[in-house]
């Protein structure tokens, strides 16, 4: 891989209501505006040449890259491991309430029937590592917030954080191969060594 392109799904009318869904069985679709953000990153990525398009297991990064790549004949991998967070008992519940309780918890912890945040890094590390290693020069992932706000603040030279800001839904995020490598790196040094 040399360039990784990588974008949140399109809008979802679970994201308007702020619930979580890090259950891929359940099946969340785009909102009328999220169809029209993922046909606009297609736009935006129409004189990109692009060699794979990945996504998680979820239907809402798969249905944002069908509309974002409507006409282009690509090769499709999806990364189970680059999906969203399992929030066990919090699953269909507000954001707020998840994040209340994560604030509470160290990174080890997990909510009932859910995964531990410092699991969730560590599978992250893998689906990018996955990726770093991918003979396609230019690839496309089209997943979620959580993965796409650590690669940004790890490209920034931030460690995890409780906490991440929400990225913009269907927007392209660039790396080159060597910024990934570092941020998968400074990742991989969080999870010997989590901080919260």
């Amino acid at each position: 891989m040399e360039l990784l392109i990588l974008a949140r799904h399109g809008e979802t009318d679970w994201n308007t209501r702020r619930l979580v869904n890090g259950d891929p069985a359940v099946d969340v679709r785009l909102s009328e505006r999220g169809r029209e953000e993922a046909r606009r990153l297609g736009t935006e990525l129409a004189g990109e040449q692009l060699d794979l398009c990945v996504t998680s297991a979820f239907p809402r990064t798969e249905e944002t890259a069908a509309l974002a790549l409507d006409g282009r004949v690509l090769p499709r991998l999806r990364v189970a491991d680059l999906g969203d967070p399992g929030y066990g008992s919090f699953e269909g519940g507000h954001l707020d309430d998840y994040r209340a309780w994560a604030a509470k918890h160290d990174s080890t912890a997990a909510p009932d029937g859910g995964e531990p945040r410092h699991a969730v890094v560590g599978r992250y590390v893998r689906g990018f590592r996955l990726l770093l290693a991918r003979p396609e020069r230019t690839i496309l992932a089209v997943l979620h917030s959580l993965p796409i706000a650590y690669a940004l603040a790890a490209r920034e030279g931030r460690a995890p954080e409780p906490r991440e800001p929400l990225v913009a839904n269907a927007h392209p995020y660039r790396f080159a191969h060597e910024e990934l490598d570092r941020a998968i790196g400074l990742l991989e040094g969080w999870c010997a060594s989590p901080t919260w």
